[in-house]
């Protein structure tokens, strides 16, 4: 079974890598537009330069708060993931200020028309690069769980998008129409825009945003297939720096304490290892409450008798019997697809019995086995045959 937190610990290595490769291709546009910007005249395209000049500014926060983010400490028991947020903030702010100035220059500035010759080539290839690799730089972001990332991935599509502006531009110098300036206010404003969406983003998971509802539904639908587990009468998450802090409170058919602190273990260590975004699991769990079980036993054929093997049997019966009355008010037979497995049979059969979410199992005199070690890991209560 993986280890949850190393996966956590190389999606943030694999992130910073992502990163650092940001910078140096913001710094590569950040200079080819510029020296292009200055020698054809282009107010617009040098505020595009100015643009992904911030953007290595950005790329570099990212990188730090990545950097941070991994870090662990003493005074920070919940991790310090949260710094990719505060590394988000940043960006939105030096993105907004940026805004600012390009849309100052365009208000202030005269009108000329611009070399468009060497300009608009240089323009369209910072068009490709920067989309390409801000639709490749998304996915990842997605992929490993990391909002430093998005935001700056996000700023590249944007950065393409003023682009496309500044190639309007270009054109319409190229026609003899002196259209440059007013590419550079449209500029501002599509940089001003991802400023204020990176900005309330950063601020939205450092007040701690509560986890979303698909992922909730997912971990209460995983902890409730778990054996001895009723139901799940809460869960709440919120977010830390594109990871997550669960609370589970957890109804259980027992009314054992070490039997329920057992549960609660295992079910901590399920929900990591199923949700590596998840990094910090506490389950509250609560008991007594038996008005029904589950108990397995293993049978011959439907109707027939007790086998003597466990993970051989051909049949299971499973009973739902009422908690107070002893009655069963349900029977039904399910046949052992892993009867005849020649490898790991006991490992198969335990897994597939856990599926049934049995609170008791009924074993043969003396037996073990993987399966029966596997139950009672889970809390499965051992009945002698």
């Amino acid at each position: 079974m993986s280890d949850p937190q190393n996966e956590v610990d190389n999606d943030l290595l694999v992130a910073r890598k992502r990163a650092a490769f940001s910078v140096l291709l913001n710094l590569t546009l950040a200079v080819v537009k510029g020296i292009a910007g200055v020698i054809s005249g282009s107010a617009a395209l040098i505020g595009d330069a100015i643009h992904s000049a911030t953007d290595v500014f950005a790329s570099g926060v990212a990188l730090a708060g990545l950097w941070i983010a991994g870090k662990k400490h003493p005074s920070f028991p919940f991790g310090l993931y949260k710094a990719e947020n505060i590394a988000t903030l940043v960006i939105s702010i030096a993105v907004i200020v940026v805004a600012y100035e390009i849309g100052r220059d365009a208000l202030l500035g005269g009108s000329s028309i611009p070399d468009a010759s060497l300009a608009l080539p240089v323009a369209v290839g910072s068009l490709v690069v920067a989309t390409a690799f801000g639709l490749y730089q998304m996915r990842e972001g997605r992929r490993l769980g990391s909002p430093a990332l998005m935001a700056d991935a996000r700023d590249y599509l944007v950065d393409g998008a003023s682009t496309c502006v500044v190639i309007v531009g270009l054109i319409g110098a190229y026609l003899g129409y002196a259209l440059d300036r007013w590419a550079a206010g449209a500029v501002s404003l599509f940089v001003f825009w991802a400023g204020f969406q990176l900005l309330k983003d950063a601020v939205r998971d450092l007040l701690d945003a509560a986890m979303p509802k698909k992922l909730v539904r997912e971990v209460m639908e995983l902890v409730e297939q778990q054996p001895q587990v009723a139901r799940v009468i809460e869960c709440i998450g919120r977010q830390a720096g594109g990871r997550f802090i669960v609370n589970l409170d957890v109804l259980l058919r027992t009314d054992d304490h070490k039997t329920a602190d057992r549960i609660g273990d295992r079910l901590e260590k399920s929900v990591k290892v199923a949700f590596p975004r998840i990094v910090m699991v506490h389950v509250r769990t609560h008991f007594g409450h038996d008005d029904e079980r589950r108990r397995l036993t293993p049978v011959v054929e439907p109707g027939g008798a007790a086998a003597e093997g466990l993970a051989s049997a051909p049949w299971f019966m499973l009973e739902v019997i009422h908690g107070k009355s002893g009655e069963v008010e349900e029977r039904t037979y399910h046949e052992n697809p892993h009867k005849d497995a020649e490898k790991r049979k006991g490992l198969l059969v335990g897994q597939w019995l856990m599926g049934l979410r049995p609170d008791e199992l009924v074993v043969p005199d003396n037996h073990a086995g993987t399966a029966v070690v596997l139950l009672e890991e889970a809390g499965v209560v051992m009945l002698p045959k």
